[in-house]
């Protein structure tokens, strides 16, 4: 597989290849990937008192927010009451706020380079995704069956890892953009998914919420234990290669049975193993018996 890798905000490409590099490297040592990165168009400067935290400059979001506040994301955060589902979490969070990240012309904007990007390598078949770059992944996945449904060409992605997502925007109207959620929408991603994220994150109800839209015979989940980061530890990155190792010649097989007979492929990713486990739709009341890391 070929994976287009999509960093989150206040981003590049080069810096997501660092973060990414020792997950990347194990996947490739497995023969179970390569990587090619992309990063968004828009660039922008790290708030005061962060600015060696992002990386090296020139950072970028795939989002236009020019007219922004940098931290009206974690502002808004701070006003959602505790202990709500994901989704109801998620609305509560868009309320919070009027930020102009939903603004359709801006999301269209990011989509289109992202398609762009795609066009431009007919060998990527999946996505890899983190933070922003994961909710521009999913909605990416929407969009193209939607427009592959509309003009009858085949889709390029296969198959998605979720790295801390979020859940997939879909365009409403001339004007809207809404989060498609699993209690109003049902299930929006049918390709098979693998989501990673940590039960110390301060953005783990968006994670889970993007599960839950996912087909759940295809969705597979890792809680690495830590907070909104992409794993690079040894441990953490040599359990997500045993799972992966797994998971990713199931899909790859099933695309092949599936081009033969020129249908849609679908693929039971696994059964619960003594490295992971697969679930049906979740609540964060179940994290404490459904996530890998206990004490979490």
């Amino acid at each position: 597989m070929k994976f287009l890798c999509l960093p989150g905000a206040y981003g590049s490409a080069k810096n997501f290849k660092v973060q990414l590099g020792p997950l990347a490297e194990e996947l490739e040592r497995r023969g179970l990937g390569t990587f090619t990165y992309s990063q968004g168009t828009h660039e922008v400067h790290p708030p005061v008192g962060w600015e060696d935290y992002f990386g090296s400059l020139p950072l970028y979001r795939f989002l236009d927010t020019s007219k922004g506040d940098a931290f009206e994301t974690l502002r808004r955060l701070r006003h959602v009451p505790r202990g709500l589902s994901p989704e109801e979490t998620m609305r509560q969070f868009q309320s919070a706020g009027t930020s102009g990240d939903w603004h359709q012309s801006a999301w269209r904007s990011a989509l289109d380079g992202v398609f762009k990007t795609l066009d431009e390598d007919p060998e990527i078949d999946a996505v890899i995704g983190y933070s922003e770059g994961a909710m521009v992944g999913a909605s990416l996945v929407v969009e193209e069956a939607l427009r592959a449904a509309k003009s009858g060409s085949s889709r390029r992605i296969k198959f998605a890892i979720f790295i801390s997502g979020a859940p997939p925007l879909k365009f409403e109207g001339t004007d809207k953009i809404v989060p498609q959620l699993v209690d109003e929408v049902g299930i929006v991603i049918d390709i098979p998914t693998f989501h990673v994220f940590g039960c110390d994150d301060a953005f783990l109800s968006s994670a889970v919420a993007l599960f839950n839209v996912c087909n759940q015979d295809e969705a597979a989940m890792y809680d690495h234990g830590l907070g909104h980061i992409v794993p690079r530890d040894a441990e953490n990155v040599g359990l997500l290669g045993n799972l992966l190792q797994k998971i990713v010649p199931k899909v790859e097989e099933a695309n092949r049975k599936a081009a033969k007979t020129s249908r849609p492929a679908l693929v039971r990713t696994g059964s619960e193993t003594d490295e992971g486990e697969y679930h049906t739709h979740v609540d964060e009341s179940d994290f404490s018996t459904a996530m890998l890391r206990p004490g979490c």
